[in-house]
């Protein structure tokens, strides 16, 4: 059977220091497919930046606004720099995508970073985010708009920006026969049907659901050999998916997310805020 393969994917930066390692994720994956890298900077609208209900004289508005459009000049032309630079340090052709060939290019978005996973996530095969921080109150909106509203495959990354980084040789999946962990197993099939080996991590499933056993056998179907390791759940099923991850020696974990909603599990420490927060391997998550 003809395997499946990534055409697209998209990374959002902004001057936060974090596209770096963004971009050694996406080009690790760009090499292993010959896929192309969106990787887009937003800057906001200038609407965007005044403040609400308050009156601003028109010459005021005028200097805020050349001085927003130079800022933003700046770091764009900044990014833009630095991401060509990488570019060169990861192997990857600064140009058009080119089939079969691993390119990257750079994209200005006016607007919204929120706005822009939206509008450039849809047509992307994966989206490319960095780990949230909870100290500096960042990430977290850029994570929920891209699961809750690109209808793709989101992948969270670590803090390494290796050149000879590997993603994907031994992938762990976290399956209990849920909605959201069949869409992960659909929506991420080029990383499972091109990996080394596989692991079907699973803790057991609701009533109804389809069993590990069955999930290995219709992976069987599609010439993938996986292997089943079972946990019992106690306390935080996703911490414990990361520790089972840990323990098999997979580097991509891939799993459904937010069963509950993202607001409760978040607030309440759910399975998937957990691996959100601790996880220390790419992981891809989907909605």
């Amino acid at each position: 059977m003809a395997q499946s393969s990534l055409h697209t994917i998209m990374m959002p930066v902004r001057g936060d220091g974090k596209g770096p390692k963004l971009f050694a994720h996406a080009s690790a994956l760009a090499k292993r497919f010959g896929a192309h890298v969106k990787v887009v900077h937003c800057h906001p609208k200038m609407e965007d930046l005044m403040p609400m209900g308050v009156v601003i004289p028109s010459f005021l508005r005028k200097q805020l606004q050349e001085a927003s459009e130079t800022s933003a000049s700046s770091e764009e032309d900044f990014l833009h720099e630095k991401f060509s630079a990488d570019a060169v340090k990861h192997g990857v052709s600064e140009q058009d995508p080119e089939t079969g060939k691993p390119t990257a290019k750079f994209y200005e978005y006016v607007g919204k970073q929120v706005e822009a996973v939206r509008h450039f996530g849809r047509l992307s095969d994966l989206i490319c985010v960095a780990k949230p921080s909870k100290t500096e109150n960042l990430g977290f909106n850029t994570l929920k708009e891209a699961l809750f509203s690109s209808g793709r495959p989101v992948m969270i990354c670590t803090e390494s920006d290796a050149t000879d980084m590997q993603i994907g040789r031994h992938v762990s999946i976290g399956w209990n026969g849920s909605l959201e962990a069949t869409r992960a197993v659909a929506l991420t099939m080029p990383l499972i049907e091109t990996a080394e080996k596989v692991t079907i991590l699973t803790g057991g499933g609701s009533e109804h659901s389809a069993t590990a056993t069955e999930f290995q056998e219709y992976l069987a179907n599609r010439s993938v050999t996986a292997d089943i390791v079972q946990f019992d759940v106690r306390g935080n099923a996703g911490r414990q998916l990361l520790k089972k991850s840990g323990e098999v020696g997979a580097d991509l974990l891939i799993m459904g997310a937010y069963h509950e909603s993202y607001e409760r599990e978040t607030l309440l420490g759910g399975n998937s805020a957990a691996v959100v927060e601790e996880a220390t391997i790419p992981v891809v998550m989907v909605h």
